[in-house]
Parts: C-alpha cells; sequence; structure tokens
C-alpha cells in the first residue's frame, strides 16, 4: 500500500526498546555512543552534555537526543542540584526525510527544550516507564513501547509545527521555487560521483547558497548535501546487490567519495549496517534461495 503524504513514517511504527532508566547524575560521565538512538529527559535540576564535540547547558523538560554513532556524555555542572535524568535506548524506527534509526532535530541541534503541556505530557510518559519498569507487570514491555511512541509521536510533531512556521514566513514564489529544485535535484543525480559543494551548485545556478539550501530544504524537508548523500548511498547499496566482485573502496570511488572509511560510516547510519556485512547479508541471502 503506498505511503499517504500525511504518514510520518516509512514503515509500520514498531520501535525495539532497548532500556529504560532513572538516574541522578551525581558524577561526570565518559563519552561513548552506540548504534541505536539514546534519549535523555531532564526530569529536575541542571547540568551539561557533551554531544558531537559541543557543550549545551540542561535544565528541566530538555530532551536530549543521540543518535548513533553520536559521542556524548553528561556533565555535572552543580554537585548540589545534580540532575535527575530519564534514559531509553531504542532502534528500528524511520521518520519521513531523516536517517533511519533518527531523530533529526531543526538546524542540527541535540537538544529539544520543552515548556507548557508538551514538557508535562512528556514528563507524565517518562514517569510512567520508570513505573512499568519497577512493578514488572504482565506486558510490561509493551506498555514501555506504548509510552515511547507516543513521547516520539509528540516530538515529531513538536519538530513538524515548528518547521511550518518558518515556511509560512518565507515568501519565495512557488513556481520558481519548484523550477529552482528540480534542476539542483537533476544535476545531483547527474553527477553524484563527482565533487560536490553547495557553493558550487549556487554557483552554477547564479543564486546564493543561503537562498538554496532554504527552498530546498523547504520543498524538499532536507538539505541540498543530505539529498546527495541519499543518492549516492542508494546507488552504492545497487551496486552491492548487483556486484559481487569490486572493493568496498571502489565502490566508495565510483559513488563520490575518496575516503571509505567515511564511506562505510554514513552507510552504517543510512542503513544500519556496514557495506561490506551488507554484502555478505546480500550473498547469504542468494545462496539460501
Amino acid at each position: 500500500m503506498a505511503v499517504k503524504k500525511f504518514d510520518i513514517t516509512y514503515n509500520d511504527f514498531n520501535p525495539s526498546v532497548f532500556y529504560v532508566t532513572k538516574h541522578k547524575m551525581v558524577n561526570d560521565g565518559i563519552i561513548h555512543d552506540h548504534d541505536y538512538v539514546e534519549i535523555a529527559y531532564i526530569l529536575s535540576g541542571k547540568g551539561r552534555y557533551h554531544v558531537d564535540g559541543k557543550e549545551f547547558d540542561v535544565t528541566a523538560g530538555d530532551l536530549v537526543i543521540c543518535n548513533p554513532g553520536v559521542k556524548h556524555t553528561h556533565i555535572v555542572s552543580n554537585p548540589k542540584e545534580p540532575t535527575i535524568e530519564f534514559i531509553s535506548g531504542f532502534t528500528d524506527f524511520h521518520f519521513m526525510n531523516m536517517a533511519p534509526n533518527s531523530i533529526e532535530l531543526p538546524n542540527d541541534s541535540h537538544i529539544l527544550h520543552t515548556t507548557g503541556e508538551l514538557k508535562q505530557e512528556i514528563t507524565k510518559h517518562c514517569y510512567a516507564m520508570i513505573a512499568e519498569k519497577e512493578l514488572k507487570q504482565i506486558g510490561r514491555y509493551f506498555m514501555l513501547k506504548a509510552h515511547l511512541m507516543q513521547i516520539l509521536l509528540m516530538v515529531i510533531r513538536e519538530i513538524s509545527d515548528v518547521d511550518k512556521t518558518e515556511q509560512k514566513s518565507c515568501n519565495f514564489e512557488t513556481y520558481n521555487k519548484n523550477y529552482v529544485v528540480n534542476r539542483i535535484i537533476n544535476y545531483l543525480n547527474e553527477n553524484y560521483e563527482h565533487k560536490i559543494s553547495l557553493e558550487q551548485i549556487a554557483h552554477n545556478m547564479y543564486l546564493s547558497p543561503v537562498y538554496i539550501s532554504k527552498i530546498f530544504k523547504e520543498e524538499t524537508g532536507e538539505s541540498p548535501i543530505n539529498y546527495l548523500i541519499k543518492i549516492r548511498l542508494e546507488k552504492a547499496r545497487e551496486i552491492l546487490q548487483n556486484s559481487e566482485s569490486g572493493s568496498i573502496k571502489s565502490i566508495a570511488n565510483q559513488v563520490g567519495y575518496d575516503d571509505v572509511y567515511h564511506f562505510s560510516k554514513l552507510f552504517k547510519k543510512y542503513y544500519g549496517i556496514s557495506p561490506l556485512h551488507y554484502r555478505k547479508q546480500v550473498k547469504d541471502s542468494i545462496a539460501n534461495e
């Protein structure tokens, strides 16, 4: 069945929950990452978070989102008022215009500040999940999943509302926007194997990089560079499916990447598996047919 335009996921929304916990953060953490999403919701107190090389102040109502591969840790800023945090790790979901198993906030942020009704609702679901974990009643896992799904949907709705507000403030002429974006998409599809930058695209079209980035995201929901990444990775996946020979480095080169490590990291981020293991998976699937 075709996905309707108002759906927010690519597939059935059925995340797998690894853990839920509540912690009082009295000591600094150790920088680490996961191959799944981890969220930390600040229930009370004040602190700091180190995420992806940057530090952020956090307080009650802040939701810290650490996507797969993003290095992070918590930092105690005031021992007399440490944060009490709800933490959960999960995977197996895919929201529209986002990488699989990722929650991408506007402006590449890692912190969502919640207030009012949204803050109250998320807090309520966090405490409900903590209670479910402790009571150990029948169907506990499914109750945890149900609460988590509601939190995620509220977050996505909040992000979507922000995007709609930002789009309404723009007054670019629709026809011109469509024309420019379609030209960019065609250019990316025809030249993905070459080095491409936003500045180069802007120069070729006699437009500013800021203008191009803004209208492209309005029309497609993502930046030109993210769109290019998806084109390249999809082409790479096709090559891996149809060819049993050739090194991962040569495939990376064919789709525009000189750095095979960077290519492999992107591939795993988007598809949840490394190119090497994806090829093995395809081979095993063919062998078992």
